[in-house]
């Protein structure tokens, strides 16, 4: 695949590379000799001489350009950047049974999600973009979901970043396309389960379904409304974004792909 793909060498920058979906794609990068720099607030402690952990708080400009300097005195150059760090704390718009409670959307919260989400990804993407229209060649991936599609009962500020995530790509595709600079989404649905799925994240999501955290998690393995029948793996989304980074996708800018089993509609 790698021989295919033929990314080795590149210089890519992944947010949120610590754990989850970025954890994954980290790995699968690095085992196609890429260079990989792992903005992240967490260190994975992954060994491996073609990776550069760089302690980054996406929301600030001053930390985000410093750490995109330091890729540049690393590693010489940047031709891909992935922009997954991402939050999702689950509420109610109105909570009727307890209205100001712990379980209906605050300002702080709102203000929480869309800077990591939105504010995030577009300081990461002009610091980077910078360099790659300079250069008049890369990519920028943002990594969507399928809420953002769908919207989803309890995580309306979630899907609503996410929602703008599609239109970024889109948008800056336009914008970029004339220094061969690409921009795509990746919109995953449906995932096998991961450290990010915590019991606070499941009582808040279960709270603002009216159910249990039992039966919320009994609907992670219900996989009747997936054509597929089954849960997405980590690694096919991985394999998607080394897919993206190679020129073998170099006629495919301002789109967002689904990797939702079917289930994703639009």
């Amino acid at each position: 695949m790698s021989d295919w793909l033929n990314i080795e060498g590149k210089t890519v920058i992944v947010t949120g590379g610590s754990s989850g979906i970025g954890k994954s794609i980290v790995e699968s990068l690095l085992e196609q000799n890429v260079n990989v720099a792992n903005f992240d607030l967490t260190d994975a402690s992954l060994e491996d001489e073609r990776l550069l952990f760089v302690k980054a708080d996406v929301t600030s400009r001053q930390e985000v350009e410093a750490g995109v300097t330091k890729v540049m005195e690393h590693f010489g150059t940047i031709d891909g950047l992935v922009n997954n760090a991402g939050i999702n704390i689950p509420r109610l718009l109105v909570d009727k049974n307890d209205p100001h409670g712990e379980y209906e959307l605050s300002e702080e919260t709102f203000d929480k999600i869309f800077a990591v989400n939105q504010k995030g990804l577009f300081l990461m993407s002009q610091a980077v973009g910078r360099i790659l229209v300079e250069k008049e060649a890369g990519v920028i991936i943002n990594m969507s979901s399928e809420s953002g599609l769908e919207g989803s009962e309890g995580q309306s500020p979630y899907a609503a970043t996410k929602a703008a995530v599609n239109s970024y790509t889109r948008s800056w595709a336009k914008e970029l396309g004339k220094f061969n600079v690409r921009v795509v989404g990746i919109a995953p649905g449906i995932m096998e389960e991961t450290g990010l799925r915590t019991l606070a994240y499941e009582e808040a999501l279960a709270y603002t379904r009216g159910i249990t955290v039992e039966k919320l998690r009994e609907g992670y393995s219900k996989t009747s409304t997936i054509p597929l029948g089954r849960s997405g793996k980590l690694y096919e989304v991985a394999d998607l974004v080394s897919y993206y980074l190679s020129d073998r996708s170099s006629y495919i800018t301002g789109v967002t792909t689904n990797v939702a089993g079917g289930k994703t509609r639009g």
